[in-house]
């Protein structure tokens, strides 16, 4: 058990389903989904955790005891769990209770993230992966908040992270060229996804980068959870 006062800020917790993207897609997977994000993509899919312009905090949010949460995932009897958001890592300093908690139930750990706050040592210890997805141009962030090169080479020195880069279209390729390069990324961990929250629109921009991508021996994801629901929440 953990302390009772440990808290996190949380949006939805989900599943059974499966991981729809990245290096362990279609693993059955569990979902804590955290609310809040310091970037503001125009093409964001989960803007319920963010978007108080459309949305409303106090419908959308809520503070949950870490003991609850682990015991929610644990009843979901699935190998995987994935911490997202939102940004997770806003939160990291009360994320070690529930990943300590949850590896004590021998489930694989996963957090998402943009990569633009640095990962503390003890989230580290705790995780078996970091799914860090750069924003590129096409997102909308101003490049001094969504591109910080020295969080980015942290992760990749941890040996922990794949990245996963959303592309809109072929012309986003060259910016995740200059951002491998200049980060230092083996490109073996470098996943490419199309953008889109529709099964037609992540298809066709699935072709639309698919040689682009497997010429510069990068890997391919789509979105499954899109493909078999759309976009519908909690899937």
């Amino acid at each position: 058990m953990t302390n009772g006062g440990d808290t996190l800020v949380v949006a939805e917790v989900f599943g059974p389903t499966w991981q729809g993207e990245g290096a362990s897609l279609g693993m059955r997977a569990g979902f804590v989904r955290l609310g809040r994000c310091n970037l503001a993509c125009t093409w964001c899919d989960t803007p319920y955790t963010w978007d108080w312009t459309r949305f409303d905090p106090e419908k959308e949010l809520t503070r949950r005891n870490v003991d609850d949460i682990a015991a929610e995932v644990e009843a979901m009897d699935v190998p995987l769990v994935v911490i997202t958001g939102g940004e997770p890592l806003l939160q990291q300093s009360h994320l070690p209770p529930l990943l300590a908690a949850l590896r004590r139930s021998g489930m694989r750990i996963e957090i998402e993230t943009a990569g633009t706050l640095p990962p503390a040592e003890d989230v580290v210890a705790l995780v078996d992966r970091f799914n860090v997805s750069p924003k590129l141009a096409t997102s909308g962030n101003p490049l001094e908040r969504r591109y910080k090169p020295d969080v980015l080479r942290r992760f990749a020195g941890t040996g922990k992270a794949a990245f996963k880069f959303v592309a809109t279209g072929e012309a986003d390729l060259e910016e995740i060229d200059t951002i491998v390069a200049d980060c230092g990324i083996d490109g073996a961990g470098v996943w490419v996804m199309p953008e889109g929250t529709d099964p037609a629109a992540v298809v066709a921009g699935a072709r639309a980068i698919a040689d682009a991508v497997l010429a510069r021996r990068w890997n391919m994801t789509t979105r499954l959870h899109v493909l078999l629901w759309g976009d519908e929440r909690g899937r």
